[in-house]
């Protein structure tokens, strides 16, 4: 794993570097010693796999409350997608910012997303994989969600989405007092 960016305080970009000879290639998705030399000694306690069949499909933007906020470690491994990470981290400095960036399995790259931080992406391609490594388990009493077009952010998203779900599309406007309070 080698940084190649900070977009947003907090957030790392990392290109994998496979190792290829004959037999085909070794990439590492995670390192827990390279990432604690940057600051994040937390362990990986899930590991989740995403896979979505069509081009267009759009999930997020999703993140965690308090003690459950984690920070998630992103890799496509098939097909691409455009992926946000929005800072919603209360006293940040980038707070509402967001970044985006093009992640493609034909290069090996991987985010790290800050814990307090939303995530989503929309699928460029069919059949797209995402592999997410976090720092805490799912808690879905401290589970929130930003809508993917709430004006208060105006995220560039690369098309509308075609593929989202009710739960996604239902979220609601950005509202402190639900967002970010505790649960």
């Amino acid at each position: 794993m080698r940084e190649i960016g900070r977009p947003l305080p907090g957030m790392r970009v990392f290109d994998l570097d496979p190792r290829a000879d004959e037999r085909g290639s070794f990439t590492r998705l995670f390192c827990q010693s390279t990432l604690a030399e940057l600051g994040f000694d937390a362990g990986a306690v899930q590991v989740n796999l995403s896979r979505s069949t069509r081009a267009g499909t759009l999930r997020g933007l999703h993140y965690q409350l308090g003690d459950a906020a984690e920070f998630k470690l992103v890799t496509v491994l098939a097909g691409a997608a455009q992926d946000v990470v929005l800072d919603l981290r209360p006293g940040s400095p980038s707070f509402g910012a967001h970044a985006s960036l093009r992640l493609d399995a034909g290069r090996p790259q991987a985010v790290l997303v800050p814990a307090g931080c939303a995530h989503g992406f929309l699928t460029a391609t069919d059949a797209t994989v995402l592999l997410y490594v976090t720092s805490r388990p799912h808690a879905p009493v401290h589970e929130r969600g930003v809508r993917w077009d709430d004006p208060a952010f105006r995220i560039g998203w690369s098309g509308a989405p075609l593929v989202l779900s009710a739960k996604d599309r239902s979220l609601p406007d950005f509202d402190p007092r639900w967002h970010l309070a505790a649960a």
